[in-house]
Order: structure tokens, then C-alpha cells, then sequence
């Protein structure tokens, strides 16, 4: 019979063995402990959709552009609120890590939380917040930077994408700050003032008005700076469109632009027509930079014509048909329409037979009513004829007018001001104002409002009042409380113009 063999374990081999399984173990246990402490919390980057014209709080609500354009949030944390200047202060404690994994045990898995790592407004994704620039993963902050989320938050001064500061920029709200180094040309040096706007020439002694800059509440807006606006225009066709308000502004520009230009011969305008009232339509020419800066007459944008009414032949305005100059201004690269100074019941005669669409003269019709149908007159031609990826297109809206006493045709006067006032008395914002933002909104393509109504009606020292014509003329036409004197207002126009032009610039 075969001997049978007994099964046993030598003590050596046992500690063996068990030495090799705790040694496992233990590594296994620390390898685990390891994983785990090296795992962020809330794994997600922030992303901001920068080049994609997709709104990351479009999805979320089709007002949410409204609902949360005061609050930034990066992985659920409030990091700062916007006030209604576009600016916010932010600020970082060294808490702010622990309260953000705190506030993560309140998400209960939620989805929708998660998504939402990053929500921002307003609709342009990068934002500029006094010197904090959020865009991309990375949070800029001011010289010496903050602590980072997660590692996914960068400290740097310089950001490859900058928002436009007139986004941020509340250009509406400041003051009028008297800074001595304006006005940036005299009478003397600009050659294309007329009459009506020349106020020194026509014995206007103060000279206080012309040193007054307009400073924004919460920012600053740039000097205008002659040479690089008329690098801006290189090769391009600046027109101004409009009453002769506008006809105010676009001299002054000429008047901003010539300074910058050492042989005064290299600026002149195309049909050697020299600057009146009369003449309606000009184009001057700055041959060193191959542009243009243009004007063109148009009181109420739309055609003023004439009709048949009863077995009289009247003057009447088709709100439904664009100014038969519009030809002209297609294919320019930049242009200022405005209109209002003569939507008044006295220039529409109060409406009474003068309103036309079609072939109906109105018997009456509200002025409002009538330049509502103007403007969406304007705007489809726009639509139709305009390429927004060429031209650019701003509106300047209504510039107010401070007679006293009366209306411009009726004893009104403005002789005795010489200083801004320090609040202006109007209560209600221009119905002009609010007609044309409605309309801005059913048009597609995009229009940016110069607005400088509030601004303006600080101004009440800037008018020509009774220094609107040459010393010994007939005082016959009352005083000029509507237009401006140059320099004078309009020049803060065409800086915040500049301005405008200076963003959109840098930002395409």
C-alpha cells in the first residue's frame, strides 16, 4: 500500500506569503487614498463660447439675458455682481475655496446646476469689469491677481480677447467737467464752421463754453484723437445723413479731422461748393488718407413731395417712401442718420393734409404716428439695401432744444446762459427716443444709437442764441436755441462717435 502524503505549510512560507498580501493591501489603500485626494471636485472647466456667436444663457431662458445679466457665476460660485454702470467690484477671501465645496453639497446631483458652471451677461461673452477680464477659463485680475479655482483660473493683466468698453461703459450718465485744455480747434484753425455755428466770429466774448468735456460716471471715454479716426476711415466714406443738426456735427468732425492734416490743400470738397444753408450735399475729400466725410440734406429721411388735394396741388410728405437721395449713401462704410428737429406740428403744418402714403393724403394724423411710419420706412430700406458686413450704421438720436419764453418762432431765448446747469428739468424721456428704439428692434440689421439727448440738455450755454449770424445783421429770426456752437457740443458727439468706432475696431 502507497504511504499517503500529508498536506502542511512551513512557518517560512506562511510569513511569506502573508507579508506579500498586507504589503498589497496597504498599497492598494494608500494608491485609493492617493486617487481620491487628486480628484477635483467638480471636474469642469468654465467655457465661454467666444468665437461661435452662441449665447451660453440663451439656452437656459429666452429673457435670461435679462434675469441674470447682474451676476457672473464660475462653478456655482457668485463671484461678483454687475451694477447698472456695467462695473463690479470683486473681491476674493481665503474662505471663498471651502464655501464653494460647501455650497456643492446643495446641488443633490442636480444637472441643471451643474451645467451651469458658467452663466454670464450681458449676450458678449468676455467681459471687462474694471480691470478684472473674464474669457476663456481664465480670470484676469487687476496688477496683483487672486487665488485660482481648481487651477482653471489664471492671474494675467493681458487678455487675447478683450469686451468692448461700450458695453460696460454707460457713456449717458456723468457730468460736464471743465477741462482747459479744450477746445480742441478754434474758428481760427478750421475754415469750414458757417456762419450760423461761428459764434466767435459773430462777437460771442465768453469763451467757457468751448472748455467743457463731458466725463462718464463710472469710465472714461478717449481725447479725440484726429490722426487715429482718420486712420479709422482710410479708404472709406464717413456720411452723415440728416437736418442741420446733423449738418452741425459733420462740421464739426471736418473741423476735428483738418487739424491733423499739415497741407490744408490735400482737404477740399469734390464741386468746390463752400459750406451754407443753402447748398444741401457735400463730400470733402482728405487726399492723404483716400477717404471721405460726407453730408447730405435730409430733413425727414423719408421724400418730401408734393399732392393733389381737392383742387389743390400741396406740399406733403410720403412717409412711406425713402428721400430720393438715398442712392447716394449706399455703399458707404460709416453712417450717422438722425431726424427730429423737424417732426414738430408747426413744420408738418399739425398734420392737417400733409401726411401721404400712397396715394392717401391724410386728412390728420398724429406726429408720432407719422414719424413712427417714417422710421419703419427707413429702417426696411436699410434692410434691404445695406450690408452690414461693410457699412456701419449709428443714429444719432433727438438733440434738445432750451428756448425760453417761447418757441424759436414766438419770442424764445436762450442769450443769457453761459454755464451748464447742474440737472436739467425734462421728467420723461423724448418720445422721438423711444419711437426709434421700438423701431430698432424689428430691424435685422444691427443700428448703435449715438445718445446724446441727456448729455446735451445739461448744454443749455451752448446754443448760438443771438451770435448765429454776423454782428449788424437783422435780429429779424429770433435767436438760435436748437443748433450749437462750434466748438462747442457737437464735438463730444464725435468723440463718443470716435469711441464707438474705436470698439468696434479693436473687437472684429
Amino acid at each position: 500500500m502507497e504511504k499517503q502524503r500529508s498536506f502542511s505549510i512551513k512557518p517560512t512560507r506562511f510569513m511569506v506569503f502573508s507579508f506579500t498580501v498586507s504589503f498589497s493591501l496597504t498599497l492598494l489603500a494608500f494608491f485609493s487614498i492617493w486617487v481620491i485626494h487628486s480628484t477635483p471636485i467638480l471636474h469642469q472647466e468654465p467655457h465661454f463660447d467666444l468665437g461661435s456667436g452662441h449665447d451660453p444663457v440663451g439656452d437656459f431662458s429666452s429673457n435670461s439675458s435679462h434675469e441674470v445679466k447682474n451676476a457672473i457665476f464660475i462653478g456655482t460660485q457668485l463671484i461678483g455682481s454687475v451694477n447698472t454702470s456695467g462695473f463690479s467690484n470683486f473681491s476674493r477671501t481665503g474662505s471663498d475655496l471651502n464655501d464653494t465645496q460647501d455650497s456643492l453639497s446643495h446641488l443633490n446631483g442636480s444637472v441643471s446646476e451643474l451645467i451651469s458652471s458658467v452663466l454670464i451677461a450681458p449676450k458678449q461673452s468676455n467681459l471687462d469689469f474694471d480691470g478684472v477680464v473674464i474669457s476663456g477659463n481664465a480670470l484676469n485680475a487687476h496688477e496683483n491677481g487672486s487665488e485660482s479655482l481648481s487651477g482653471k483660473v489664471e492671474v494675467s493683466k493681458n487678455s487675447e480677447i478683450q469686451e468692448s468698453s461700450k458695453k460696460l461703459c454707460d457713456v449717458t450718465k456723468g457730468k460736464w467737467v471743465f477741462d482747459d485744455s479744450y477746445p480742441l480747434y478754434t474758428n481760427v484753425t478750421c475754415p469750414f464752421i458757417d456762419e450760423g455755428f461761428s459764434c466767435q466770429s459773430n462777437g460771442r466774448l465768453d469763451k467757457d463754453y468751448m472748455k467743457w468735456r463731458w466725463q462718464p460716471q463710472h469710465c472714461d471715454i478717449p481725447r479725440f484723437n484726429a490722426t487715429a479716426m482718420l486712420n479709422l476711415i482710410r479708404g472709406k466714406r464717413l456720411v452723415f445723413v440728416g437736418d442741420s443738426i446733423n449738418r452741425n456735427q459733420w462740421e464739426s468732425m471736418l473741423c476735428l479731422l483738418v487739424g491733423a492734416i499739415k497741407d490744408p490743400k490735400r482737404v477740399y470738397e469734390a464741386h468746390g461748393r463752400r459750406i451754407t444753408k443753402e447748398k444741401g450735399n457735400y463730400c470733402f475729400k482728405f487726399l492723404d488718407y483716400k477717404c471721405t466725410v460726407e453730408f447730405y440734406v435730409s430733413h425727414y429721411l423719408v421724400h418730401e413731395g408734393k399732392a393733389r388735394v381737392g383742387k389743390k396741388r400741396l406740399q406733403t410728405l410720403r412717409i412711406d417712401t425713402m428721400d430720393r437721395g438715398a442712392s447716394r449713401w449706399k455703399g458707404a462704410d460709416i453712417i450717422v442718420f438722425n431726424t427730429a428737429h423737424w417732426w414738430s406740428h408747426y413744420k408738418t403744418k399739425s398734420g392737417v393734409n400733409y401726411y401721404q402714403e400712397g396715394q392717401q393724403v391724410y386728412p390728420r394724423l398724429d406726429v408720432s404716428t407719422a414719424f413712427q411710419k417714417a422710421l419703419m420706412t427707413w429702417g426696411s430700406w436699410l434692410d434691404k439695401y445695406i450690408n452690414p458686413q461693410k457699412t456701419q450704421v449709428f443714429f444719432r438720436n433727438s438733440a434738445p432744444s432750451h428756448f425760453r419764453g417761447g418757441q424759436w418762432n414766438a419770442g424764445g431765448h436762450c442769450r443769457e446762459a453761459s454755464q451748464p446747469v447742474n440737472e436739467t428739468s425734462r421728467t420723461t424721456y423724448y418720445e422721438k427716443n423711444i419711437i426709434l428704439e421700438e423701431v430698432l428692434k424689428q430691424m435685422k440689421i444691427p443700428v448703435t444709437i449715438l445718445n446724446i439727448t441727456g448729455l446735451s440738455d445739461y448744454r443749455v450755454d451752448g446754443h448760438p442764441s443771438v451770435y448765429g449770424r454776423r454782428p449788424g445783421k437783422s435780429s429779424s429770426g429770433g435767436q438760435d436755441c436748437s443748433h450749437w456752437c462750434l466748438p462747442g457740443v457737437p464735438d463730444t458727439w464725435n468723440e463718443l462717435l470716435y469711441f464707438y468706432l474705436q470698439s468696434n475696431t479693436r473687437h472684429t
